[in-house]
């Protein structure tokens, strides 16, 4: 307690209250964190030393060898997505399972995990499936509010499913592995889109009105459909079986794998030269856009470090004799409440140093509270106020309500909440995949 009622431990918790404040002016937030690390750090050491650490965590971030693995995977899905993949999966993946129960919301589940996987990013997963696979759902019947909270519940597994941006984020703010997160993220991902593909059918067989069931389509045609999965499934492949088996490292894994989606491309006749110039205009914004984001945050995540913070609540957490369970129960209750009025990337760039060290002192394993807080952020991002997925679909049919689409949404919810049970319960269900193949 004493450590927080120290003068750095005051200005670190000004500072804290500060940033939370001034959120609300939607000031963008990379910004804010740089500019509060640097004030924060002139306040505690003075302006030579603010100036010291912008300069060389500027630096530390944009020279980083590890950090070229962000281009490259975002390239892989920004080809992808303008050569057509993720029509060419949803049509397939329509085929084959739109006869079962619920099969137009099955298929988008699974295409939204198809294309996360190769893609990366939720917000791109949502205005892609919401272009392809939202009229398909209305024109067999589908409600308009369960169709589009399909897609964006759905859109939610590019964080979750590697190659997920949010985790490369956090592998490279905390040190830990991009391969082992990548791999750790594997049996997580797969068991989220089971609990979503499990709550859509729970959906269609109780109410019927909301998804009507297609004809089956005939063998010859479901035969016909099963090549539109094995791009994806060579592109994953590729990518994290070179990972897993130590062949490639996550860069190397970056560039194969946009070297892969180059060549599905030209074989595919889709790709023309000016979605390869767009793939990559998108590439250098987003690439742009997250470079800052993490250059902001390390230098914040410095100032907090001087200030002592996460070793005072590390302290005052023991002094609380909550054991273990009781601290990981509170902190994953500030993160699902903050997910709802905070970008799910900047809660946890903001947060990360402090809950991490903490974490890690009372034992919990790194990559494991890593896939944790990632899931349970996520939900933030389908509910209001934020949910900036929900708000992807709405723009892409403004004829259903933002309050529909929230609505078609919470069918989805205890699909979250029954991942999150099972890996607190199971952590092996995130950290067994990464021992088992011995990655590095």
């Amino acid at each position: 307690m004493e450590g927080l009622l120290s003068p750095a431990g005051l200005a670190g918790l000004s500072f804290c209250l500060l940033l939370l404040g001034v959120l609300w002016l939607r000031m963008p937030i990379a910004v804010l964190l740089a500019l509060l690390g640097i004030g924060g750090t002139a306040l505690l050491s003075g302006t030579e030393a603010a100036r010291s650490l912008l300069s060389t965590e500027l630096w530390s971030s944009f020279s980083s060898y590890g950090m070229t693995v962000v281009p490259l995977f975002i390239f892989m899905g920004q080809v992808c997505f303008y050569s057509g993949l993720n029509a060419r999966l949803y049509k397939s993946l329509n085929i084959l399972a739109g006869h079962v129960p619920g099969g137009l919301s099955v298929a988008t589940l699974l295409a939204c995990g198809g294309f996360s996987a190769i893609c990366g990013s939720n917000t791109a997963t949502a205005a892609t499936m919401a272009g392809v696979a939202l009229p398909e759902m209305r024109r067999y019947g589908y409600q308009g509010a369960f169709a589009a909270g399909t897609v964006a519940v759905g859109a939610t597994l590019g964080v979750v499913i590697p190659p997920s941006v949010v985790l490369i984020v956090i592998s490279l703010q905390t040190g830990l592995s991009v391969s082992r997160l990548f791999l750790a993220s594997v049996v997580p991902g797969i068991l989220l889109l089971a609990f979503f593909v499990a709550c859509a059918q729970a959906v269609a067989i109780l109410k019927p009105s909301l998804a009507q069931r297609r004809p089956k389509a005939p063998l010859g045609e479901r035969l016909r459909a099963l090549p539109g999965l094995v791009e994806v499934l060579a592109l994953w492949g590729g990518v994290l079986g070179g990972m897993g088996f130590g062949i490639v490292t996550p860069t190397e894994a970056g560039g194969l794998g946009s070297l892969i989606a180059l060549l599905l491309g030209a074989c595919s006749r889709q790709l023309t030269l000016r979605g390869l110039l767009d793939a990559l205009k998108d590439t250098l914004c987003l690439t742009c856009m997250i470079l800052l984001l993490v250059a902001g945050a390390m230098i914040y995540g410095k100032f907090l470090t001087a200030t002592r913070i996460p070793f005072a609540l590390a302290d005052l957490v023991a002094a609380l004799e909550m054991g273990p369970g009781g601290v990981l129960f509170c902190i994953l209750v500030i993160y699902f409440f903050g997910g709802m009025v905070m970008d799910a990337l900047a809660l946890l760039l903001v947060t990360m140093p402090v809950f991490f060290p903490l974490t890690a002192g009372l034992g919990f394993d790194p990559y494991w509270f890593a896939l944790v807080i990632t899931i349970i952020t996520t939900v933030g991002a389908v509910t209001p106020p934020v949910g900036v997925c929900s708000y992807v679909v709405s723009s892409m049919c403004r004829d259903i309500p933002l309050p529909d689409i929230f609505r078609g949404v919470f069918c989805y919810l205890p699909a979250y909440f029954a991942a999150i049970v099972l890996l607190v319960a199971w952590p092996a269900l995130a950290t067994w995949l990464p021992a088992a193949l011995g990655a590095p």
